[in-house]
C-alpha cells in the first residue's frame, strides 16, 4: 500500500493573526522534503481560491518541491477541472514530469469549495457537464500531440500541436470523487484509477460505490489490475494515541467550524471527533500502530486499497508537530503496513 499526505497549504487566519505566505511555503516546502527523506510515496496538493489556504496553482508549489526531493510522486488533491483549461492543465503537468524527471500526477475533480467557479467565469449551473467535457479533452491530450477535439463549453481543436510531453509514456491521472455514484461509474467506465475522499462517516460504507466503480470497470473491458482504489482521508500520526487525538484537535475544530458555518452544519464537538477515530470511523489519528490497524482495516473494508493519503491540518496546526507526524508516519507506520501485507 502507497502512503502518502495530501495539503491545502492552510494557514492561520482570523481576527489578530496576519497570514504569511512565505513563511507557509517554506513550512510546506519543509514538509514534503521530509515525506520524500522517510520514504512516503506522494505529496498531493489541493487547488483552492480562498484566504486561508495558499494552493491556488499547485503545479508552481510541486515544481519547487520536484527540485529538493528525489523519489515521492507529486500529485494535486485535487485539480478543479471544471474551472479550468485541459489544455494549460496537462502543460502544467507535463512539465512538472519534465522536472522531477516522471514523478507527477493529476487527481481531476469538481471540487468541494465553488469559489473558482465564478472566479474564472463558469456558471454552476453547468457543474458537471462541464467536468465531463473537460475531463474528455484532458484523456485525449494525454494520448495524442496533435489533438482534434470538439466540445460545447470550450473552443474546439482541429489539429493543434500540444507540447511539452511528459516523461511518462501516460501521464498518471486519477479522478478524486466524493459520494456520489454516477461519479464511480464514471471512472470505472473510464478506466482510470479512483481515489475516494472519506473525511466522515465509516468507510465501510463506500463498499458499495467501490463495486459500482470496478463492475462498471469490467463491463467497459478494463482489465482489474487497473481500477485501482485510494483513500484521502483526515489522519495525524502522535508518540501516543491520545498525545495525536489532543495535538490535532485544536486545528480540526478550527477549520471545520469554519466551514461549518459557511455550509450551515452543525457545531463541531470534541466527542464527534473522538467517535471518528474508533475502529469503524473515518480518522486515522493516533500513535503508529494505532494508524497501521485503521489502515489494514479500511484496506479490508473496500476490498483492497492501493492508496492512502492523509490530510494533514496545516495551518493552525504547529509546525514541528506537522514534521514529526511526518517523520512517524514514513519511518514507523509505513514499513509496519507493508511489513505485514
Amino acid at each position: 500500500m502507497e502512503i502518502g499526505i495530501d495539503s491545502f497549504v492552510e494557514m492561520k487566519v482570523g481576527v489578530g493573526v496576519v497570514p504569511n505566505g512565505e513563511e507557509r511555503v517554506q513550512q510546506l516546502l519543509e514538509e514534503i522534503e521530509l515525506a520524500d527523506r522517510v520514504g512516503l510515496d506522494v505529496y498531493g496538493i489541493g487547488e483552492h481560491h480562498r484566504e486561508e489556504y495558499v494552493a491556488s496553482s499547485p503545479a508552481i508549489l510541486l515544481a519547487a518541491a520536484a527540485s529538493i526531493t528525489k523519489k515521492i510522486r507529486l500529485s494535486s488533491a485535487v485539480t478543479v477541472l471544471s474551472s479550468d483549461d485541459p489544455v494549460r492543465v496537462f502543460q502544467d503537468f507535463a512539465t512538472l514530469d519534465l522536472i522531477s524527471q516522471g514523478r507527477a500526477e493529476i487527481i481531476v475533480g469538481r471540487g468541494s469549495f465553488i469559489e473558482s467557479y465564478p472566479l474564472f467565469g463558469y456558471d454552476m449551473e453547468h457543474y458537471d457537464e462541464l467536468f465531463a467535457e473537460k475531463l474528455d479533452l484532458l484523456l485525449k491530450l494525454r494520448e495524442e500531440t496533435k489533438v482534434t477535439w470538439t466540445g460545447k463549453h470550450r473552443s474546439s481543436l482541429s489539429g493543434q500541436g500540444v507540447w511539452p510531453r511528459p516523461v511518462q509514456d501516460v501521464l498518471p491521472i486519477r479522478l478524486g470523487v466524493g459520494g456520489t455514484p454516477q461519479s464511480f461509474v464514471r471512472a470505472g467506465t473510464l478506466g482510470l484509477p479512483l481515489t475516494v475522499a472519506i473525511i466522515g462517516g465509516e468507510p465501510h460504507r463506500f463498499r458499495p460505490y467501490v463495486d459500482l466503480y470496478r463492475e462498471a470497470g469490467k463491463r467497459a473491458g478494463h482489465a482489474p489490475e487497473t481500477l485501482t482504489v485510494g483513500v484521502h482521508a483526515i489522519g495525524f500520526v502522535g508518540e501516543t494515541t491520545e498525545g495525536a487525538a489532543d495535538d490535532l484537535w485544536p486545528a480540526y475544530s478550527t477549520t471545520f467550524a469554519r466551514i461549518g458555518r459557511e455550509r450551515g452544519w452543525g457545531p463541531t464537538t470534541r466527542a464527534a471527533f473522538d467517535a471518528q477515530r474508533g475502529e469503524l470511523g473515518a480518522f486515522f489519528v493516533g500513535d503508529p500502530e494505532t494508524v497501521a490497524r485503521k489502515l489494514w482495516h479500511v484496506n479490508d473494508a473496500l476490498g483492497g486499497v492501493e492508496r492512502v493519503s492523509f490530510m494533514m491540518s496545516g495551518g493552525p496546526l504547529a509546525h514541528a508537530k506537522m514534521l514529526r507526524s511526518i517523520e512517524l508516519l514514513g519511518t514507523q507506520v509505513r514499513p509496519m503496513v507493508n511489513t505485514a501485507s
